[in-house]
């Protein structure tokens, strides 16, 4: 559904009285309207505009565990948690479905029974219909299961008999080596400013890895993003009498941007304006929220100020369990800019499932001077950036709006991948975690 037709429908349904919660309820890819299957996409992705505030994280039992990233050890003493609202809609029989995967996202060649001890068809069965919300929901929480093998994993949720809902990345991995790191401002004028350098060596004493140069790819990522990751396929130098495999780098674009700090909101309260909030307007349905005017940072200097790293938490101030008293308002975004940029703007964040969506999509006012952007979202504390997607070919930028610098607060893994001779999987033997300048 357009912005265009979804605004009409909303103010159609006011009109008529009122619509409890007028929301869109069912969209492409579901069996139950007819719609013919779309194709399953091995990444996060939401393929019903009814799928909300989807979250998969690592239990931790504290109050801020859905921060974590969804990556474990193949011990899984902690468990892999998936959460999601579905708008409009009564309780209905959702099913989950694991798939081993690749370290480049592509579905390996092992049958289930390699992988799970169960048959692959999990009932979720925790639900719950939200409460006091003007916008109806069904939460959904499910505990994935435990897996055989390391590697790379989709979770895949579908109503039963057909139409995919979801599909979520999480990784198990193993501690057969171990990744030692070196932080640092890259060397020379193009990125000591602005770039963080991350070099890394991986030890592989007790393992035994044939042709290293060869058979162990790496992924880093920042801010367990997978949208700007970066693939190594093969490490700069294998120094064979130490096992040791060295990763350095020597252009800065080889380095990540530093970027600045988040930008932050907070809308777990509706009876006061919280961070980021210039107004809310309760006489609408949904609820209206709108930030405060934000403006370019790219010629600024650093600022440190706290933030959860392009994360989002979900809550109600007013009620006790945001799980299903936080409601759904509308967030009204606004950027001054004096001139159009050459290209597309986009709201980005975990918010946004770090895509580059057409809800997130920004549209330029030139009467105002500003983008303007509106997202549905839960009752929440959340973190944004703006990006641009350059006109015609190259990659989203958010230092465009958002400036770039050396001492921001950031955090980064890397993944070590391996194929064992005569196998058909990538196996995930070395995981490791840094944090770059924390706060």
């Amino acid at each position: 559904m357009t912005h265009k037709k979804l605004y009409t429908y909303l103010l159609a349904s006011i009109l008529a009285g009122g619509l409890y919660g007028c929301v869109p309820i069912e969209q492409q890819g579901q069996s139950s309207s007819g719609v013919a299957q779309v194709p399953l996409r091995y990444e996060d992705y939401t393929y019903n505009q009814s799928i909300k505030s989807v979250q998969l994280y690592a239990a931790t039992g504290g109050q801020e565990e859905v921060l974590e990233p969804a990556v474990i050890s193949i011990s899984q003493e902690r468990p892999v948690m998936l959460e999601f609202d579905r708008l409009n809609m009564g309780p209905q029989r959702l099913v989950a479905k694991l798939i081993h995967c690749n370290a480049n996202w592509t579905p390996s060649g092992l049958n289930e029974t390699q992988y799970l001890n169960d048959f692959n068809e999990f009932f979720i069965t925790d639900v719950q219909n939200s409460v006091n919300t003007r916008v109806p929901f069904v939460h959904y929480r499910f505990r994935l299961p435990r897996v055989k093998l390391s590697g790379n994993y989709l979770v895949q949720v579908q109503e039963e008999g057909g139409g995919l809902l979801l599909t979520k990345r999480f990784m198990v991995y193993e501690k057969a080596v171990s990744v030692t790191a070196k932080l640092g401002a890259p060397v020379g004028p193009g990125g000591r400013e602005s770039r963080q350098q991350v070099e890394f060596n991986i030890f592989y004493n007790d393992y035994p890895i044939v042709n290293p140069s060869q058979e162990v790819k790496v992924v880093m990522r920042q801010n367990h993003r997978w949208d700007n990751a970066k693939n190594y396929p093969r490490p700069t130098f294998v120094r064979d009498a130490q096992r040791r495999l060295e990763y350095v780098f020597f252009e800065p674009k080889e380095n990540f941007k530093g970027l600045s700090e988040f930008r932050p909101f907070d809308t777990r309260s509706i009876r006061y304006r919280g961070i980021g909030v210039s107004n809310v307007n309760l006489e609408v349905n949904p609820v209206q929220v709108t930030l405060e005017q934000d403006q370019s940072r790219q010629s600024e200097v650093y600022s440190q100020d706290p933030d959860i790293n392009g994360k989002q938490i979900f809550g109600n101030r007013e009620y006790g369990n945001a799980i299903v008293n936080a409601d759904y308002t509308w967030v009204d975004f606004e950027l001054k800019s004096e001139s159009e940029a050459p290209g597309s703007v986009y709201i980005l964040g975990e918010l946004t499932n770090w895509q580059l969506t057409e809800e997130s999509r920004m549209k330029y006012n030139a009467e105002s001077q500003t983008y303007n952007g509106r997202m549905l979202l839960k009752q929440g504390y959340y973190n944004y950036y703006y990006t641009l997607k350059p006109s015609g070919a190259g990659e989203a930028d958010a230092s465009y709006f958002e400036g770039s610098h050396f001492q921001t607060d950031n955090t980064y893994d890397i993944l070590v991948y391996y194929r064992p001779p005569g196998t058909r999987a990538d196996l995930l033997i070395g995981y490791e975690e840094f944090f770059f300048n924390r706060k």
